[in-house]
Order: C-alpha cells, then structure tokens, then sequence
C-alpha cells in the first residue's frame, strides 16, 4: 500500500483548487485574477505533492525545455493580465510536457470500457453514430 504523507494530501486540495479557480477563470471570459490565482495553486499544489527537486527536475530535462518554456510563460503572460494569450500558451505547454502520458491515460480508458456502465454508454454512443 502506497503511503501518502499529510503535505502530499494538501497538495492534492490545493492542486483541485488550482485546477477549480482556473476552470472558472475561464467560465468567466478569461478573468485574468481566477486565472493567476488557480496557475499558482496548481503549482504550489503540484510541487507539493511530488516535492520541489521533482518538480524541478520534470520541467526542467532537456527534450521539456520547450514546453516547459510555453506553459511558464504562459503562466507568466497570464499574471500579467494578458488572459487568452496566456492560456493558449500554457495549453500548448502543457500538451508539449504531457504528450508521453496521453497514450497511457487513452490506454486507461480503453481499460475502462470493461466497466458496465461505461460499456454500456460506449456502445451506445457508438450505436448513435453510425445512425447517422
């Protein structure tokens, strides 16, 4: 059983939080102060669920320069009340630094189709579609 320390539970709320002020940044025409505010909780949240030399480690490895480069600037453009701008940069980032997970997360939701209910919600999907 993997142990998970008290910093490393508030670093999950503190990146959902992250995660929630952002969202509603951008639920409100890219309100540049809930879009700084979740940018700098997510990575507070983020570095203190796997700590300070990792986080500096993963964005900081030579083949991430670039994204990495993007998603902090983005971040940057972003505090500096250029909201669009900003997280159209840190999209690009972001899918720059985590395009290696996506075939792992797209193979976990291949996995999950074996789930009933998601089965079942699959296959109708894919019966409405070849309706049309």
């Amino acid at each position: 059983m993997i142990s998970i320390t008290e910093w490393q539970k508030i670093g999950v709320g503190i990146t959902g939080f992250g995660i929630f002020f952002i969202l509603f940044g951008i639920l409100l025409y890219f309100d540049s102060v809930l879009l700084a505010f979740g940018n700098l909780l997510f990575l507070t949240g983020l570095s203190l669920i796997i700590g300070l030399r990792r986080t500096f480690s993963f964005f900081f490895q030579r083949h991430k320069l670039k994204g990495t480069s993007f998603f902090l600037g983005g971040v940057v453009i972003a505090l500096l009340h250029w909201p669009l701008l900003g997280m159209v940069l840190e999209a690009y980032g972001f899918f720059s630094l985590f395009k290696s997970f996506f075939p792992l997360a797209f193979g976990f939701l291949g996995n999950a189709s074996n789930i009933p209910f998601l089965s079942a919600l699959f296959r109708s999907l894919q019966g409405t579609s070849s309706m049309v």
